[in-house]
């Protein structure tokens, strides 16, 4: 139920395991979340597992088999439209959180860590979200409405991330008439906080900038630029629509501490210079970051943010 990789060398094995290490660990701090935060107060996560939650809170049945039980239909769903290859990974996560939720949970405190809704809503939502971030950032998911927002899309071209959260929100009405609608709103609080965690660790810290600069003196700010700051600059010709009048614009890709010294750079060079700075999450390559390519899958699913 792993990624299905053939480890026909060193590096071939290495994705294998650091991917069953990210599936795997992602999924115990999901469980975490759900067992040692949510649960305990009636607060309703996202997807099959939410549903699971309040079934467990009205009939007693056990989270994980009725988690387990939900997805059994979306995942043969996915598996006859996007094949083998792209439900393994979600499947093995699947299975692993409804077989390991009811044997660990009740080694959890029963009340939890906090008697504060609030502050189990932004925990839970927290710690379950570096958990599914780390499932999808190795081509997996949590299943259940992230499996099925990816289908419809497929079928529909309805946009991922609206049919993630239309889905979700029918799991927050139901915990609404099931624990109150202050339950509701608790689980609401979860879901954000989840999304924002399972962004930060698919995206990583906003850490650099791209400048656009339009300019008549493509030249000199270039070699400014390159000289005293050592980025590189990439150029194209442009018209302005409004002028008509040609112009070039410069790329340049900055770290986050040199957006002033590039204003200031810019304005000393040409202070007719049109410069917008624009938010980057990360660069790869001389100067930036390299890739390891450790993580790269074709078959790797698209999640919903």
């Amino acid at each position: 139920m792993l990624p299905n990789l053939k480890p026909v060398n060193g590096r071939t094995v290495q994705q294998f395991f650091i991917r069953f290490s990210f599936l795997t660990a992602g999924t115990l701090i999901w469980i975490v979340s759900v067992g040692v935060f949510l649960a305990p107060f009636d607060i309703a996560p996202a997807g099959v597992s939410g549903a699971a939650v309040i079934l467990n809170d009205l009939i007693g049945t056990p989270i994980g088999l009725v988690t387990l039980l939900g997805n059994i239909p979306i995942q043969l769903w996915a598996w006859r439209r996007f094949g083998w290859g792209t439900v393994a990974s979600t499947v093995y996560c699947v299975v692993l959180f409804s077989v390991l939720a009811d044997v660990i949970t009740p080694l959890f405190p029963q009340q939890g860590i906090s008697n504060d809704p609030l502050l189990n809503a932004i925990f839970g939502g927290v710690i379950g979200g570096l958990g599914a971030g780390l499932i999808y950032k190795v081509g997996g998911t949590s299943g259940g409405t992230s499996t099925l927002a990816r289908i419809l899309q497929d079928h529909y071209g309805a946009p991922l991330s609206t049919t993630y959260l239309y889905a979700n929100l029918i799991v927050v009405a139901f915990a609404g008439l099931v624990f109150g609608w202050e339950g509701a709103l608790y689980a609401i609080v979860a879901l954000a906080a989840e999304g924002a965690a399972s962004d930060y660790i698919l995206e990583g810290p906003s850490v650099v900038r791209n400048g656009i600069i339009v300019t008549n003196h493509p030249k000199e700010v270039s070699e400014a630029i390159m000289t005293v700051m050592q980025r590189g600059v990439t150029s194209w010709q442009a018209v302005g629509m409004y002028t008509g009048q040609e112009r070039t614009i410069l790329l340049v890709t900055v770290a986050r501490f040199q957006i002033d010294q590039l204003r200031q750079l810019v304005a000393s060079v040409d202070p007719q210079a049109f410069l917008v700075i624009g938010q980057a999450h990360v660069a790869y390559g001389q100067g930036f970051l390299k890739p390891s390519g450790l993580l790269d899958d074709p078959n790797r699913a698209q999640t919903p943010h």
